[in-house]
């Protein structure tokens, strides 16, 4: 069958998506032609793969929908081709259910994006061309906010040098510039909607006061704060269903796909200069104290200090979003499961300091704050009573602390080795 392609450009829109749907049957591509015009798409068609081929090297295409069943070359070989020639094209496969087979094989070798059942339903391939596109689109901006950024250093280390007034104003406010650039990646998590909404913000401001409370030098606590905005960074281009369910109750798969996004994060960071050594936090962001963490295992202090703080903040807040499991903590709850855990997932001395900062800010926000004695002062009362790990009762609900107590319960602690937590109340 002859090839033949068509253009429609819809009137008065810019930058709006084209897509190409192969197909070497007319009434097909007249269908599918149809229905996208009348959504606000660019259609180009073409008879056969070998068409196909062709209409994807002289245009600019978003995004390609094939049939499974073609002459000559299949949707699953076209796809491939497509993938190897051009791997930005986002890849939707049409199929019938007896090609079980040759889906697989199309999956496999040309990496699609989705693949779609005949007879389709019109709204369910309609959205799926639009969620393609719009991650076809959230990737071409992470390119260009990129080298946005490259371009800024370029320009930061062309300034003269002798100039010192011109150099200090021009170095603040390409900070500034880089700073809000940064705040742009980590804003483009939040495109995917849901319960993410302001969850990097709030791990990057509370991490940055527990470096801080910490003693770690102003440098190093930036370098918290920027590889918290950015920790999730490396989840883009990961399926919707990664976003909108608990990570428990994934599958396997995806959850495999969901654990390499720390180390996909770093690959993502390292070739910027200034986030050479948050991305290194961000790829540790997930170790355990004990090394049942990923995606390398370490374990207690190989584990960068600003890594086991994001550990202990990005939880406490994925906890409450229900990122973790089906179950939503609330705040008191969550901040009990980071002390329950303390020396197992955490560093025990950043939950502890983490439950100080909450205290000082946050004072009103618990009825209890669970505290280790080097972090108790004089006049606190307990909120529940406090037993030695044997069994026997210290102090009793209630009772109010005083600083030769609060020494005792330091020295005991160092001494028998056993990690003490008091309840005080708020």
């Amino acid at each position: 069958m002859s090839a033949s392609t068509q253009s429609d450009q819809a009137v008065g829109a810019e930058a709006v998506p084209r897509i190409l749907v192969v197909d070497d049957e007319p009434s097909i591509l007249s269908s599918l032609r149809r229905l996208l015009r009348s959504r606000g798409f660019e259609v180009l068609t073409a008879e056969s793969a070998a068409a196909g081929l062709e209409v994807l090297e002289h245009e600019a295409i978003d995004a390609v929908i094939s049939d499974m069943r073609m002459p000559e070359m299949s949707g699953a070989e076209f796809l491939e081709q497509v993938f190897l020639r051009w791997p930005n094209v986002k890849r939707i496969l049409l199929t019938g259910y007896s090609d079980v087979n040759s889906t697989i094989a199309a999956v496999n070798k040309g990496k699609i994006w989705r693949y779609i059942a005949k007879p389709w339903e019109d709204e369910d391939l309609i959205l799926t061309v639009q969620q393609a596109t719009a991650h076809r689109q959230l990737m071409s901006e992470n390119a260009r906010l990129l080298k946005l950024i490259q371009e800024q250093n370029e320009e930061l280390r062309s300034l003269n040098a002798t100039l010192e007034a011109k150099v200090d104003e021009r170095t603040k406010a390409l900070r500034q510039g880089f700073v809000n650039t940064v705040h742009v990646f980590s804003s483009m998590m939040e495109l995917r909607g849901g319960v993410l909404a302001g969850h990097s913000r709030r791990v990057a401001e509370l991490a940055r006061k527990v470096a801080k409370k910490l003693g770690m030098e102003e440098k190093a606590a930036q370098e918290v704060f920027l590889a918290a905005l950015l920790h999730d960074i490396g989840k883009l281009g990961l399926p919707d269903v990664a976003f909108e369910r608990p990570f428990n109750t994934l599958s396997p798969e995806l959850r495999a796909e969901v654990m390499k996004h720390s180390a996909r994060g770093q690959m993502l960071l390292m070739p910027i200069e200034q986030l050479a050594g948050a991305a290194v936090l961000v790829r540790h962001h997930h170790e355990q104290f004990d090394g049942h963490g990923y995606p390398d295992g370490i374990s207690g202090m190989e584990i960068p200090l600003g890594a086991r703080i994001l550990s202990v903040v990005n939880d406490f807040d994925a906890l409450q979003l229900g990122l973790t499991t089906a179950h939503r903590f609330n705040r008191i709850e969550a901040l009990h499961y980071l002390v329950e855990n303390r020396g197992k997932r955490y560093d025990s001395s950043v939950v502890d300091v983490f439950s100080a900062v909450l205290a000082e800010a946050e004072p009103s926000e618990f009825v209890e704050m669970p505290l280790r004695p080097v972090s108790l002062h004089p006049g606190q009362r307990l909120a529940r009573d406090l037993l030695h790990h044997e069994g026997y009762l210290l102090l009793a609900k209630d009772h109010v602390l005083t600083a030769a107590e609060i020494e005792q319960l330091i020295r005991l602690e160092a001494s028998e080795g056993h990690p003490l937590t008091l309840y005080i109340a708020q």
